[in-house]
């Protein structure tokens, strides 16, 4: 099949109508022509990759999804048919209609798209809206792939030579590594989750090539922490200043260390705590509360900061830091058009509010009891703890140099 996409007409100032020029290989003299009921201004269109520029805005992301839909229902269409009958013009037109008109997405039965769909139905009420969000972002980039082979994956069509063209596909629209690799686990997870359905998936036999991706964890080591504890900040920053060194010593997420609240504490044995249930993973937590988390309850009239909204509190950190001095360069991965690539920036820039919690993983490991911290943290293996982990921690290295120094000099 030879599908091709292109504007009816070269109106930069107003909109054009997507057409489709269409023919099967064997029959490349005989090319037909059709409209659909889509429009775009040149300017958003790409004529290279002949789709919208810009696929992550919601209108052009709508318009790209049905274009991948109209080339998988059309290959689908002339594998249907015989080799020697072509698919009629008005079965075609009738194809494109019914997409371009039809917002409500469906499946094929056993197939990886439809299997995916079900899963999230039964999965939606029991996590939580970012794991929810990432998984919905795994099926609309499976979505995209059917668009490039120009059919619907069936749950027998998964296996090596599946992975081998996903991976060709997803380089070749520059999506990283961990991406691609991320993806492909939650297909396998899928498919067990078709095993436990009772259909027989090649699930044991795939293996997902291992990508070797530096460790990158940004964190505030104590010295910086400290740092911002004596700058002082206009008072408008105060608040976020405040929330910053709670989530430094309390190890939590913004979704729960801003749900704070007075009526969450309570002594044990002497000890102020705070009880709370952690919103992304439903586990209660009962945590001692740090001396500078104590000593800012009471600058604040024995209470929490009022709440911040993440996107101010995100902005208002960065600003901090960077009047605290900040400023170490590091390497981070920052959105360039539609993709990420890496890039060095000062510290203070890549600054959000996950800062805290892998800062105190990281301050506190080595320190503190493994399991202690975990049990802080919430995090249920050592594993999944150990990504929040700095592998540069500079004060380590330091302490270990200061022992190298030592133990020469007591041997000479």
């Amino acid at each position: 099949m030879i599908l091709a996409y292109y504007l009816s007409q070269k109106s930069p100032n107003s909109k054009n109508q997507i057409c489709i020029s269409f023919s099967q290989k064997n029959q490349a003299n005989q090319t037909s022509y059709f409209k659909t009921s889509l429009y775009i201004e040149q300017k958003e269109w790409d004529n290279e990759k002949q789709r919208p520029k810009n696929i992550y805005c919601k209108k052009y992301k709508e318009i790209n999804a049905k274009l991948n839909a109209i080339k998988v229902a059309l290959g689908e269409l002339i594998q249907s048919k015989k080799k020697d009958k072509a698919p009629s013009s008005r079965t075609i037109s009738t194809v494109i209609k019914k997409i371009c008109s039809n917002n409500e997405t469906k499946y094929p039965e056993n197939s990886l798209l439809e299997m995916i769909a079900q899963y999230l139905e039964i999965k939606k009420e029991t996590i939580c809206l970012s794991t929810y969000r990432r998984y919905l972002v795994f099926l609309k980039l499976i979505e995209k792939f059917e668009g490039s082979i120009n059919q619907h994956i069936m749950l027998e069509d998964i296996n090596i030579n599946f992975i081998h063209t996903f991976y060709a596909f997803g380089k070749n629209e520059q999506y990283t590594e961990s991406t691609l690799k991320r993806t492909l686990e939650f297909v396998k997870t899928i498919l067990n989750f078709a095993e436990r359905r009772g259909i027989r998936t090649e699930v044991r036999s795939l293996e997902i090539p291992k990508i070797k991706t530096p460790k990158r964890v940004i964190t505030l080591n104590e010295k910086e922490i400290k740092k911002i504890k004596q700058t002082q900040v206009p008072l408008d920053l105060q608040r976020a200043k405040d929330w910053l060194l709670i989530s430094c010593y309390t190890g939590q997420r913004i979704s729960d260390f801003m749900r704070f609240e007075k009526n969450q504490l309570a002594k044990i044995d002497e000890k102020l705590c705070i009880s709370f249930t952690q919103k992304k993973t439903g586990k209660e937590i009962t945590l001692p509360l740090h001396p500078m988390v104590l000593k800012i309850l009471k600058n604040n009239g024995n209470d929490f900061p009022q709440p911040m909204n993440k996107s101010l509190y995100n902005i208002h950190i960065k600003k901090i830091a960077e009047l605290a001095g900040i400023k170490e360069p590091v390497k981070a991965r920052k959105r360039a058009g539609f993709r990420t690539k890496d890039v060095q920036i000062e510290k203070w820039q890549n600054i959000s509010s996950h800062i805290g919690r892998r800062s105190f993983a990281s301050n506190f490991y080595g320190k503190i009891p493994t399991p202690l911290l975990m049990q802080a943290t919430g995090h249920t293996t050592e594993k999944m703890f150990l990504n929040y982990i700095n592998p540069v921690n500079h004060e380590r290295v330091i302490t270990l140099g200061n022992y190298f120094e030592k133990m020469y000099t007591e041997k000479s």
